[in-house]
């Protein structure tokens, strides 16, 4: 391995999305089996944080209505975080009743996007997500505020810091232990991630509860992830295989792909624990499971050199 860069994390952890953000928007329903034996292989390649699934009313995503079927089938996994989402108060007390102890919610930097997700305000949304979050704690657990939204809108264009910085801290306040901001649909550049997390700790954000999660749309996700290594970021969200998408930008290339953003980590000397072997293989068995080839430059490069 590499000598480690100057200036550069010694370790990064990978907050995998695969199994939820990855499969939330697939049409065709993937079996709760296959869901868990995605899991458990991500593990096996080594992932310590694996998003399970979503509390969500059945409605809303039907791809994660099997949320109390599969979190029994993973939750034994030893040495393994697995978050859950949870919208509102029911949603939590779901995934508590399961022994769920890692839990996020998920608030956006837009009106119009708070509006078109959540049915509310952006206030109207905060005030919601705040007895879910006291709740939380009082349980002991931990909770991640993700927010969307935070580069760019599809609506409102680009999204002014402060407003970004304004949710965050709005989420700390309320007892969130850690974030994640997130370019949904992709717009974002190295410049304006500096400038956001600089903002940040000048509003008294540590960098230590900040984690980033980019989409490729422009081909901007690991420049942007490196930028935000640079500002000593070292939670890192990316899905196994570059699955998902955002149905907000038709252009969008969906996710950053782990298996990319490994092969960059692998290359500065920083170290993830992950077998990229292993996950290579996990993320061409997924796409067997799905039909399709995987996104991911890296999993197709590596698939190619085995042929």
């Amino acid at each position: 391995m590499p000598v480690p860069t100057a200036g550069l994390p010694a370790r990064v952890r990978i907050h995998e999305v695969g199994a939820r953000d990855g499969l939330q928007n697939e049409k065709t329903t993937v079996p709760t089996e296959v869901k868990a034996e995605f899991i458990h292989r991500l593990a096996q390649a080594g992932l310590t944080t694996i998003e399970a699934t979503s509390f969500v009313h059945p409605d809303w995503v039907p791809q994660l209505a099997d949320a109390e079927r599969l979190f029994p089938l993973v939750s034994d996994l030893e040495g393994v975080h697995l978050p859950v989402l949870v919208p509102n108060n029911r949603g939590l007390d779901r995934a508590l009743a399961l022994g769920a102890r890692r839990l996020a919610v998920f608030a956006s930097a837009t009106e119009t996007f708070a509006k078109a997700n959540l049915n509310r305000t952006l206030e109207e949304s905060l005030a919601v997500f705040e007895p879910v979050v006291t709740r939380a704690k009082d349980e002991h657990a931990h909770v991640r505020g993700y927010v969307s939204m935070c580069f760019g809108d599809p609506w409102e264009g680009a999204v002014p810091v402060h407003q970004v910085v304004h949710v965050c801290k709005a989420l700390l306040d309320m007892g969130c232990d850690e974030l994640s901001l997130g370019d949904t649909i992709g717009v974002g550049t190295p410049g304006h991630v500096r400038a956001l997390l600089a903002a940040l700790n000048e509003s008294g954000v540590p960098t230590d509860v900040i984690g980033v999660h980019f989409h490729d749309t422009y081909g901007q996700a690991l420049a942007n992830t490196f930028a935000a290594l640079e500002h000593g970021v070292t939670t890192v969200d990316a899905s196994a295989g570059g699955l998902g998408g955002c149905p907000y930008a038709k252009s969008a290339t969906g996710n950053l792909a782990t298996e990319d953003l490994v092969w960059m980590l692998r290359g500065l000397g920083i170290d993830t624990g992950i077998d990229l072997g292993r996950l290579v293989a996990t993320s061409e068995w997924m796409a067997g499971q799905l039909g399709r080839p995987s996104p991911s430059r890296t999993v197709r490069a590596l698939s190619h050199q085995e042929q």
